[in-house]
């Protein structure tokens, strides 16, 4: 699981903090080769990742009040919406500079709420330490935030409606994933 999340991250940080080293192998080999490594280590990492979690037996380090299940639940839900408007316009972006990170990190926070055991604190606590670096090192490589134009009405909904639908098949596939069916 450990290698898993260092090869996501070292994946994820070649764009952010290699770009030369980026822009170099896709001037070699062209930019579908790049996208093609990428995406490869990308699900070797996540292959990684789901046989780590699943063989390792986790130890319970804290367990929290059940009144904080509601929250997590709420922000998981927060966590869908914010993925889903990465990838639309959407007013969400007039607030948050980084959706898709940011729903990595409260998607991470909700799961250390729900679970206190070994393998959940260093999946989801180094998967919310890797999203909060990148985008501390994005904002530094793109400089000052420029808000892209507020949308309609029917592509915020259409947007809700793309979240939503995620939800739903992560819910479907959570027990298939994790191993732990959704409770």
């Amino acid at each position: 699981m450990i290698l898993g999340l260092f090869v996501w991250s070292v994946v994820h940080f070649v764009p952010t903090l290699g770009l030369s080293f980026k822009n170099g192998v896709i001037e070699k080999y062209g930019d579908k080769t790049y996208m093609a490594v990428f995406s490869i280590l990308i699900v070797l990492s996540l292959v990684m990742i789901v046989f780590g979690w699943r063989s390792t037996i986790p130890e319970f380090v804290y367990v929290l009040p059940l009144s904080t299940k509601p929250i997590a639940m709420l922000l998981i839900v927060v966590a869908f919406i914010l993925f889903g408007a990465a990838k639309h316009a959407t007013r969400v972006k007039q607030f948050v500079r980084h959706p898709q990170l940011s729903s990595v990190i409260v998607w991470a926070v909700a799961h250390l709420m729900l679970n206190g055991d070994s393998r959940s604190i260093v999946l989801f606590g180094g998967l919310a330490i890797w999203a909060m670096i990148e985008i501390v090192l994005i904002n530094r490589r793109e400089g000052a935030w420029v808000k892209p134009d507020v949308p309609s009405w029917k592509q915020e909904f259409v947007g809700l409606g793309i979240s939503a639908v995620m939800i739903v098949v992560v819910v479907f596939l959570h027990p298939y994933i994790a191993g732990v069916p959704v409770r």
